[in-house]
Formats: C-alpha cells, sequence, structure tokens
C-alpha cells in the first residue's frame, strides 16, 4: 500500500480525508496523493516577501497622529494579501485527495463546498499523461486524463506527482480488476447448479 503526500510518503487518513467507512467490503486504497508541492511554490514566496516587506513600511512610518492608523493599513493590506494568495491556495491543496483503491478512482476538491467523483477501473478505457512544459517534466508531476466508458467521459487529474507511475499503476490495476472479474464471472457459471439431462 502506498500513499503520497506530494510526492513525500504520508499516513493514509492524513492524505485522503476519505473516512474508511466509504471504502467498499474488502477495497483497499493503493495511491493517496494531492497534487504536488510545486503548487505551493507561489504561495510561500508571497508570505516569504509580503511579512517582511509590511514590517519594513511599518518601521518607517513617519511619527506624529497617523502613525498608528498607517501602521494598521499595512498591517490590514497585508494580512489581506496573504489569506488571499497563501492561505487560501495553501487550503486548497491540503483538501484536494486523488485515490486510487484496487476498484476505483476517487477525487475530493474543495475547502468549503466539496466536489467528489469516483470512477470504476472497470469502466477505464484509457490512460495518459501530459507534462505541459519543461518543469513539470524535470519534477515528475502532470496531467492524467483517465478516458472512460461512461456518460461523463473522462477524469482530469492536474498536478499528479510522479504522474508516470501513477498512469502505469492505475492501468496495471484496471488490468487486474478486469481479470478478477474474469474470474468472478467464472466461479460464478461453475457454481450454477446442472439442470437435468446435463445442462
Amino acid at each position: 500500500m502506498l500513499a503520497a503526500l506530494g510526492g513525500v510518503s504520508g499516513t493514509i487518513g492524513s492524505v485522503t480525508g476519505i473516512p474508511k467507512k466509504l471504502l467498499g467490503e474488502g477495497e483497499e486504497i493503493v495511491l493517496a496523493m494531492r497534487p504536488h508541492w510545486k503548487e505551493m511554490v507561489l504561495p510561500v514566496l508571497v508570505l516569504l516577501v509580503v511579512s517582511p516587506l509590511a514590517t519594513f513600511l511599518a518601521a518607517i512610518v513617519p511619527e506624529g497622529g497617523a502613525q498608528l492608523w498607517l501602521r494598521l493599513a499595512i498591517a490590514a493590506v497585508a494580512v489581506l494579501v496573504v489569506l488571499r494568495f497563501t492561505l487560501w491556495p495553501f487550503l486548497k491543496w491540503v483538501t484536494t485527495a486523488y485515490v486510487v483503491t484496487d476498484r476505483r478512482l476517487i477525487t475530493r476538491v474543495g475547502v468549503v463546498a466539496r466536489l467528489g467523483r469516483d470512477m470504476p477501473l472497470s469502466r477505464v478505457n484509457d490512460v495518459t499523461f501530459e507534462h505541459s512544459g519543461l518543469l513539470e517534466r524535470m519534477l515528475g508531476c502532470g496531467t492524467l486524463v483517465v478516458e472512460s466508458a461512461g456518460e461523463r467521459g473522462q477524469l482530469v487529474l492536474r498536478d499528479v506527482p510522479r504522474v508516470e507511475e501513477v498512469q502505469r499503476d492505475v492501468y496495471r490495476l484496471a488490468e487486474a480488476d478486469d481479470d478478477r472479474r474474469r474470474d468472478d464471472h467464472g466461479r460464478d457459471a461453475d457454481d450454477r447448479p446442472r439442470q437435468p439431462g446435463g445442462r
């Protein structure tokens, strides 16, 4: 069983946010991921720039009756910038989960309003990946597109860590699920009682 947190090992519970009671009987989690950590680079840079800049500006405010209000205004603007460009992206990142079990693909997205989608492995027709640029290729992340035989067509997972490995594993799991279903169908046929006359 493998759990990946943006490419770093972690525990299933902390990564997925999916209670075990939502899994089917005997269903096992094989991969559990969040989007690649590169999604947090810009938010962290914003925090590292805004915090010292706001401190510097507050320190050079000239003395006078408006000094307190100017410092409060600088602090308020800094807090708003950090909330919008650091905290919000972090909350979106930490509440996004890509989970692959031995039976289906599960996605959960959303901070306040949650959106979830499940795709049975039995409906998987094709699994492809794409690196959108040199940076993604160097980091090993990318977009995974899973084509389905269902009505909704395809499932697109963005910024998947180790995307080539995930593509390979999803394809293998889909094949294993197909083999398991064929075996189960064959056993069901063998277990059926024979009709009189040998039929």
